[in-house]
């Protein structure tokens, strides 16, 4: 499979590898592909041996003049995807704070206002581009809210957002790419600001639970203290609202292609949570997370030395004909099983809770206020092409 099929469709790639011996490695990703439910959990449960510290490496190395935009940014600091033991339960305990189950089921009431507004928006039109319709707009909207952000500075959020994942893991020119790096340290001089706000005068929001958990005190923030907690309410910016917005499309996308499933779902909405469920499994929208061994290992039979990068594809875990029943068929229907759409493990994504409700919400909104909804026939989906965030490039929907 050339290499730019890997972002286009990896599913064929995954198929082979989970059907070779071992792992399978990839020359232009100078990476081994651990594609197999088991070894997958293998390599996440044992954090010790396989190492996140290269998991936001970007497929894309940076030019000179790329270095020297973001040279004017504010950052560089640590953050919970890339760090390990002592530093990684640092970074993850005012995560678990802020995103409590506690305040998720706070948060519910707004993102159902939310979701009921958005459709309001584009419901009398007979048709809508659902990704920039709904499908962005409402994860953005409530993790503006989760941060504390401004009402009008959350759009800018969300496009900076959108450039920091295109300068690491999009194919773009020089001219993009620039631009993005641009975008990106705006958005850090941002979250800068923010989190200076918060250090003197704290609120009931996740910024402030960042920078109290990352730099307790009253003191001014120093540089170091002002990089790490840029960096990480940048990081949790980008997972908090990109990887919901790109399941939100996906579970539309895979419902509305299978009529029979769309419907069944319209008439029995109790299949909802069953059916958040399969949509994470059948189209992980966090393809797959980077490793690197910190010491000799043998994985699937495969010896691996020091220092080896692999590549763990939870998508195509999620797929593995061990581990599950007809797993190319998307079935709302099928018996709960566990996945590894959330991760698993001490890196186990925090705020999956909140991600699911967001879902949840959606299509409880869409089957009771649209149920007509249908995929535009004149109007074939592309999907982005990258690992990081898979989703469709637009979803024109009519009714």
């Amino acid at each position: 499979m050339p290499y730019a099929d890997i972002y286009w469709d990896p599913y064929p790639l995954y198929a082979r590898a989970r059907a070779a011996e071992g792992l399978t490695f990839i020359p232009e990703l100078d990476s081994w592909l651990v594609s197999r439910h088991a070894d997958a959990r293998e390599v996440l449960r044992r954090p010790e041996d396989f190492s996140s510290a290269n998991a936001m490496l970007a497929d894309i190395p940076p030019s000179p003049e790329v270095l020297a935009e973001l040279a004017r940014g504010i950052g560089g600091g640590g953050t919970v995807v890339t760090a390990d033991g002592d530093a990684h339960r640092r970074y993850r305990r005012p995560l678990n704070r802020g995103l409590s189950s506690g305040r998720v089921a706070a948060l519910i009431p707004f993102i159902e206002e939310r979701a009921q507004a958005l459709v309001d928006s584009f419901a009398g039109d007979g048709r809508v581009e659902l990704m920039e319709g709904y499908a962005r707009r409402l994860p953005g909207e409530v993790i503006g809210r989760l941060f504390g952000l401004d009402e009008a500075d959350v759009a800018f959020a969300v496009h900076g957002g959108y450039q920091a994942e295109a300068l690491l893991f999009h194919h773009l020119g020089d001219q993009e790419r620039l631009r993005a790096a641009r975008d990106m340290v705006d958005l850090q001089h941002m979250l800068d600001r923010y989190a200076r706000a918060r250090r003197e005068r704290p609120r009931e929001d996740l910024c402030s639970e960042i920078v109290m958990g990352l730099a307790p005190g009253a003191d001014e923030l120093t540089p170091e203290q002002r990089g790490e907690v840029v960096s990480n309410l940048l990081n949790l910016l980008i997972a908090g609202h990109l990887t919901t917005a790109a399941l939100i499309g996906t579970s539309v996308l895979h419902l509305l292609s299978d009529r029979e499933q769309w419907e069944l779902l319209c008439a029995s909405p109790e299949l909802i949570p069953a059916a958040v469920e399969e949509a994470a499994r059948y189209d992980t929208a966090v393809q797959a997370f980077r490793r690197i061994t910190t010491r000799p290992v043998v994985l699937a039979g495969t010896a691996l030395p020091a220092g080896a990068q692999l590549l763990v594809a939870f998508g195509s875990a999620n797929r593995d004909e061990a581990r599950y029943d007809r797993p190319e068929r998307f079935d709302i229907t099928r018996s709960p099983a566990r996945h590894l759409a959330f991760g698993h493990g001490v890196h186990g994504c925090p705020g999956s809770h909140l991600a699911r409700e967001q879902v949840r919400v959606t299509l409880e909104t869409l089957t009771t206020r649209l149920p007509g909804l249908r995929l535009s026939p004149d109007l074939p989906v592309t999907m982005v092409p990258t690992l990081m965030h898979r989703s469709p490039r637009a979803l024109e929907l009519t009714w």
